[in-house]
């Protein structure tokens, strides 16, 4: 009997904002502590494996560092002096605080802000239930999905896809645009499976050799944004070459004939010179998966974070049905199964309590709502109240010079709940300490999966920490609407109302099972049933303005971005931040392996295996420029400035850089982080935030003393 086998085990679901939403097994040392953290064997798709940084989660829990405490600002916004207060104290200051400036200003003066620091669907949604209570404003959570959403959408019309374990079916996996390996492990499991049982090749596309590319068959890097040509290429060499199923194509898509006609001037020549990929490389790739049917294209969310970033998804999804690899175990084309879960959360929520005349506010445009941008705040009152749970949006929301302008304003009351003192803690005016997800109940969706892994609490948080789910409700009591529907109800209340209104058990049953495995049947799940619109047809023919998205924006709202510039059928569409002249590179802020967007940045072993920020940038421009390896750089556009430390990497294509991970901005020479450099401005059509499309450029930093 091993070790492990010894210890008391407790069953969760990881908490993180990862498509792979691994089942875990925990090792509970006693009623306070952790050992390590396993993923669970028995589940099908985590299938044993975590991260790394997941399975040392003990270092999070038992932090030294971890907020114990309320604390009230003693001194100037952002000095860092406190003091203690109680909890009751220091809820009673936020409830006086919002009903002061919602008497001022209205009650859409008060803006409660949240994401995906947990993914558990009480203790992060339930903020809702007190924001439409009290009809504060609207949020339109736009920062992760939107861009990749939006352009899945256009084509299949649902938000499903093939099993994602059947990766371990296929016969070639083309992962694209996600750093697998880092951001979502399990997908390599699978892979790599049908690689070693089967002889499958493995293709990587990405805009750096990183660790997946690493790992691929064949790795495709081309430059940031150029997506789009690379899939019209591919498929103009499907059609010229005879590899197009026109018999799938006549009984399952809108117009074959209009997108083959549309491509005949889209050939490999035409997309090397804007993608840097070579005309060898782009046949070699299109020939792989024309002759190979059972292919699954893994498109992943990286490569849709740019501004035409929905029209680069739209165009990649497009490949699955002009090979018609949908038709076979192991192929077609998967993006997220977020649209097979079908949960009400009505009561969690408070949705019966919306009002439809209050604004939305866009969860991306932190910095220019705080800054008073008429645009961004809808002819309605400034935001002067927020209460900000599981995120931290001051270090990685873009545009982070006018984030912290406003949160730094004098007439802005900020309480924010937090499990360390973040970026966004540090320029509050309340810091609640807030649990991690071992120490509550809560549920989890995947969907990078097909599961609904329940979350008990298996220990006990120390002294201090309370849940979301604590603070909505006694803000509700002290804002007077602890009465209204969905209130006074416990997490374990909530799980059982959201469970059985899909007729999938309660908590109590939920904790025998551990999971439930949602994954549709095959024919629905590859479409053989039809594709999600009307016409039960896959779509080339794109309705930019028209087609309904799970995170399309209210119409209060409208449509973002040059809409009219949208292609009708797949393309490449210079939407992005060319480089120019004066801004000669182009800038991704991708995943660094050992965070996970702003979390894990506070645990040792993350931070010394990442080392510090850095650039990566090819030798030859660096030569270029006089800048040297581990040297000084100071990366800028009209946004502001930064500085990094060089890191030479021929694994880049000349005049692209990257800067991997969300470094805490107290890691970087200035205080200021990567997040400098982003754009808060809403992409085409349904916004979000284009985080890996910036035009910068460079120099070689002055020395410190000079």
């Amino acid at each position: 009997m091993n070790q492990h086998a010894k210890l008391r085990i407790g069953h969760s679901a990881c908490p993180h904002d990862c498509p792979s939403t691994c089942a875990l097994e925990v090792e509970l040392l006693d009623n306070n502590r952790i050992g390590r953290v396993h993923g669970a064997k028995a589940n099908s798709y985590t299938a044993g494996v975590v991260c790394a940084k997941v399975a040392r989660y003990a270092d999070r829990v038992h932090h030294p560092d971890r907020l114990l405490k309320p604390l009230v600002r003693a001194g100037a916004k952002g000095a860092g002096a406190w003091k203690e207060a109680s909890w009751d104290a220091a809820l009673d200051l936020v409830a006086e605080k919002f009903i002061a400036a919602e008497e001022k200003h209205g009650s859409e003066t008060v803006w409660p802000y949240y994401y995906a620091g947990t993914m558990g669907l009480v203790q992060r949604d339930g903020i809702e239930r007190l924001r439409h209570a009290k009809k504060y404003s609207g949020f339109f959570g736009s920062i992760c999905t939107n861009l990749a959403w939006t352009g899945w959408m256009m084509g299949a019309g649902a938000l499903r896809g093939p099993d994602p374990r059947e990766m371990a079916k296929s016969d070639c996996v083309v992962i694209w645009g996600t750093n697998a390996v880092v951001t979502q492990v399990n997908v390599m499991t699978h892979a790599t499976r049908a690689r070693k049982e089967r002889g499958a090749r493995i293709v990587v596309i990405d805009i750096y050799e990183n660790a997946t590319v690493k790992q691929a068959d064949l790795g495709l890097v081309l430059k940031p944004g150029t997506d789009g040509a690379l899939a019209c290429a591919v498929m103009h060499v499907l059609f010229r070459d005879g590899m197009a199923d026109r018999a799938y194509l006549e009984k399952y898509t809108d117009d074959p004939r209009g997108l083959e006609e549309h491509l005949k001037t889209r050939t490999p020549e035409w997309a090397a010179a804007i993608t840097g990929l070579t005309v060898a490389e782009i046949e070699t790739f299109a020939h792989l998966v024309g002759t190979t049917k059972k292919t699954y294209f893994r498109l992943g969310y990286g490569f849709a974070r740019q501004r035409n970033g929905s029209v680069n998804m739209h165009a990649a999804s497009c490949i699955a049905a002009v090979t018609g690899a949908w038709q076979y175990e192991g192929g077609g084309a998967f993006h997220s199964n977020s649209g097979i879960f079908k949960l009400n959360q009505d009561v969690l929520e408070g949705t019966a309590m919306r009002d439809p005349n209050i604004r939305y506010l866009d969860h991306s445009r932190i910095g220019p709502v705080l800054t008073g941008a008429a645009d961004a705040l809808y002819g309605g009152p400034p935001v002067t109240a927020m209460l900000i749970q599981n995120t931290n949006p001051a270090n990685v929301a873009p545009e982070q010079r006018l984030v912290k302008q406003g949160f730094l304003r004098e007439d802005l009351f900020t309480c924010v709940h937090e499990q360390f003192m973040t970026d966004t803690a540090k320029l509050a005016d309340v810091v609640l300490p807030a649990t991690m997800f071992l120490e509550h109940d809560d549920i989890y969706k995947g969907g990078g999966n097909q599961h609904i892994t329940l979350g008990p609490k298996l220990i006990e948080p120390p002294e201090g920490p309370r849940t979301n789910h604590y603070v909505n409700e006694e803000l509700g009591k002290r804002l007077g609407v602890g009465d209204r529907p969905g209130f006074g109800l416990t997490e374990r209340e909530h799980i059982d109302i959201i469970l059985g209104k899909r007729g999938i058990g309660s908590f109590d049953s939920l904790k025998g099972q551990k999971w439930v495995d949602l994954q549709p049947d095959f024919n629905d799940a590859h479409f053989i049933n039809g594709f999600g619109h009307a016409d039960g047809k896959f779509h080339f023919r794109a309705n930019w303005t028209g087609q309904s998205a799970p995170n399309r924006p209210p119409k209060s709202m409208g449509l973002f971005g040059p809409v009219e510039r949208l292609p009708e059928f797949p393309d490449h569409v210079d939407l992005i931040e060319v480089a120019d002249d004066e801004h000669p590179f182009r800038l991704t802020t991708s995943p660094a392996r050992n965070f996970l967007n702003s979390t894990f940045s506070e645990t040792p072993v993350s931070r010394a295996k990442e080392g510090r920020p850095e650039l990566l940038l090819h030798p030859e421009d660096a030569a270029a420029l006089g800048i040297e390896d581990g040297g000084r750089v100071e990366v800028g556009n009209r946004r502001g400035d930064i500085v990094l430390h060089a890191k030479l990497f021929d694994g880049v294509k000349r005049g692209v850089v990257v800067a991997e991970g969300i470094w805490p901005n107290s890691a970087h020479e200035r205080g200021e982080g990567i997040n400098v450099l982003t754009g808060a401005d809403a992409p085409a059509p349904y916004g979000g935030a284009a985080f890996h499309d910036n035009k910068v450029w460079l120099r070689k930093a002055q020395e410190l003393n000079a």
